[in-house]
C-alpha cells in the first residue's frame, strides 16, 4: 500500500499520505515574493530568501520541490515522467524516524506527526534535520552489517571447527562400547544364572530319582517279607494239627509282629520334583518383562452380561462395570448371575497359552480382578461365591489403601509405593502361573504358580465407582 505521494505544481509543495488514511489536501498556494514583501512582517524578506536558498539546495540535491529530507537522502521518492507529478513511495521505504519527527510539521509552525515539512516549514531547520536522520540511518546500517558479519563469522567457525570435532567425537563415542559392555554383562549374568539353574535342576532330579529308588527298594523288601509271612502262615494252617499250632504259636507271633511293623505307603513330597529349588527371581522378571513387551496387545475381552451382579451396571461396549449400592431390577434367578457379591465374568475362557489384559482402576478404591474356574458358585453370601475366598479363584484385591493377593481364603499382602492407575493380568496356562503387573512401569505386583486343571475366565469385582477394560 502506498503511504505517500508527492507532487510539484505551481507552488512546489509536497503532499504526504498517512498510511491507511485519505490523502491530505494540498495547502493553499504560497504568495508571490512581492506580496510577501508587502504584507509580511519586518524581516520576512530575509526569511523568504532563506527559504529560496533551501529550495535551491534541494534542487541541487536532484529533487526540486520536495522538502522531506529523508526522501531526498534515501532516494525513496520515485519521480514521475514529469516534474509536475511526483512518484509514489511504498510503505516500507519510509522509516518511522522520518514519519514522526517533532517540529517538522507539514501544515504550520506546530509541526505535523508525519515529520515531512513542506515549503511552509521552517527552512533553516531542514538541512540539520536531514543530516541527523541520514547519519542515524547510516549508523543503523553499519550496525546491521557488523552484526551480519559477526553472525557469518560465528557460523563459519561452527562449520569449520565445531562440527568436525563433534563428528569425530561421535565416531569415537563411548555409547557403542557402553552398550556392548552392558549387554556382555547381562549375557554373562544370564549364563551364570543358566548354569546355576541347570545344576539345581540336575541335583533336584537326582534327589527325586534317588528318593524313588530308595522307596522302591524299601517297599520291594516289605513285599518280600509279607509274601514270605503269608506263605508261612498258609503252610502252618494247612499242614499242622492242633498240637502243632500250639507249639508254633510263639514263632507265628514273632513273624506276624515283624509284618505289623511294615506301615502302609504314604504320599511323600520327597518323591516329587521341587519347583522351588529352581526358582529364579532374575529369570522370572526377565521372562515377564520379555512377555509383556513382546505381546502384541491386550486380549479382546468383553464382560458377560448374564453374569453381572445386580449391584453393577455394564456399559454398552461391555467394557466398564459401575457399582451401585442399590440393586438393579435384573433377573437374579438366572443360573449364571451373581446375586450377592458384586462380581462379573468375561464372556470367553482360556484353555492354553499366554494371555494378558489390562484393567483401568484409577477411579476405584475397592475392586478385585483376576481369574477363576467356570465352576465358581454364583449364588449366596458365602465364601463359595466370594472372589479369592475359595479354591476356584485367584485375584488381586484393593480395599482403600490395602492391596492383597487372595486365593482359597489366604490373603497375602502386596506392598506398593503408589496405587496403580492400571493393573495388568498375565496368565500362562501351560506354565501354570498368574501374574499381576503395572503396565506403566512393567513392574510385577505379584505372581502365583498353580497347576490349573480347568479353563480360566477373567473375573472382576468392584464396590466403589467403576473399573474398565483397557483397549
Amino acid at each position: 500500500m502506498a503511504t505517500g505521494g508527492a507532487g510539484r505544481g505551481g507552488s512546489g509543495r509536497a503532499v504526504l499520505i498517512r498510511p491507511g488514511s485519505a490523502p491530505l489536501s494540498p495547502p493553499p498556494p504560497a504568495p508571490a515574493a512581492g506580496a510577501a514583501a508587502q504584507h509580511g512582517p519586518a524581516g520576512s524578506g530575509a526569511e523568504g530568501a532563506a527559504r529560496e536558498s533551501d529550495g535551491a539546495a534541494g534542487e541541487r540535491d536532484g529533487d526540486p520541490g520536495v522538502s522531506c529530507p529523508w526522501q531526498r537522502a534515501s532516494g525513496a521518492l520515485r519521480d514521475g515522467p514529469e516534474h509536475g507529478r511526483g512518484g509514489e513511495i511504498s510503505a516500507p521505504s519510509i522509516p518511522p524516524s522520518c514519519l514522526a519527527v517533532p517540529g517538522g510539521g507539514c501544515g504550520g509552525s506546530g509541526g505535523s506527526e508525519w515529520g515531512c515539512g513542506g515549503l511552509r516549514g521552517r527552512g533553516r531547520d531542514v538541512p540539520a534535520l536531514s543530516a541527523a536522520l541520514f547519519s542515524a540511518f547510516q549508523n543503523k546500517l553499519v550496525d546491521r552489517c557488523e552484526r551480519l558479519q559477526l553472525q557469518s563469522a560465528a557460523i563459519a567457525r561452527h562449520v569449520a571447527e565445531v562440527l568436525p570435532s563433534r563428528s569425530q567425537a561421535v565416531l569415537v563415542s563411548p555409547a557403542r562400547e557402553l552398550v556392548i559392555q552392558r549387554l556382555m554383562l547381562v549375557g554373562k549374568v544370564c549364563e551364570n544364572e543358566e548354569q546355576r539353574l541347570l545344576e539345581e535342576v540336575h541335583a533336584e532330579e537326582e534327589r527325586a530319582q534317588q528318593s524313588i529308588l530308595t522307596q522302591r527298594e524299601h517297599w520291594t523288601e516289605a513285599l518280600q517279607k509279607l509274601s514270605a509271612l503269608r506263605t508261612y502262615l498258609v503252610d502252618v494252617i494247612t499242614n499242622l494239627d492242633d498240637q502243632g499250632l500250639v507249639n508254633a504259636e510263639q514263632d507265628i507271633f514273632e513273624r506276624t509282629e515283624v509284618a505289623e511293623g511294615i506301615l502302609e505307603p504314604q504320599e511323600s513330597a520327597k518323591l516329587n520334583f521341587n519347583q522351588q529349588r529352581v526358582q529364579s527371581p532374575l529369570l522370572h522378571r526377565l521372562w515377564a518383562h520379555c512377555v509383556l513387551t513382546s505381546l502384541p496387545g491386550s486380549e479382546e475381552i468383553s464382560i458377560d452380561e448374564k453374569t453381572v451382579s445386580p449391584h453393577l451396571s455394564l456399559s454398552e461396549d461391555k467394557k466398564t462395570l459401575t457399582f451401585s449400592a442399590r440393586k438393579a431390577k435384573l433377573d437374579s434367578d438366572g443360573p449364571e448371575r451373581f446375586d450377592h457379591w458384586p462380581n462379573a465374568l468375561a464372556a470367553a475362557s482360556f484353555r492354553t497359552g499366554l494371555h494378558a489384559w489390562k484393567v483401568s482402576v484409577e477411579k476405584s478404591c475397592a475392586y478385585k480382578l483376576g481369574v477363576c474356574y467356570g465352576s465358581l458358585p454364583r449364588k449366596g453370601p458365602g465364601n463359595e461365591a466370594r472372589l479369592g475366598f475359595n479354591a476356584a479363584s485367584w485375584v488381586f484385591s484393593r480395599y482403600d489403601k490395602e492391596f492383597r493377593f487372595l486365593h482359597a481364603g489366604q490373603p497375602q499382602p502386596v506392598d506398593l509405593l503408589r496405587a496403580p492407575a492400571e493393573v495388568g493380568v498375565l496368565v500362562d496356562l501351560d506354565g501354570g502361573e498368574v501374574l499381576f503387573y503395572d503396565p506403566d512401569s512393567c513392574t510385577i505386583l505379584f505372581s502365583h504358580r498353580e497347576a490349573f486343571v480347568a479353563p480360566l475366565y477373567p473375573v472382576f469385582a468392584v464396590a466403589h465407582q467403576s473399573i474398565s477394560l483397557s483397549q
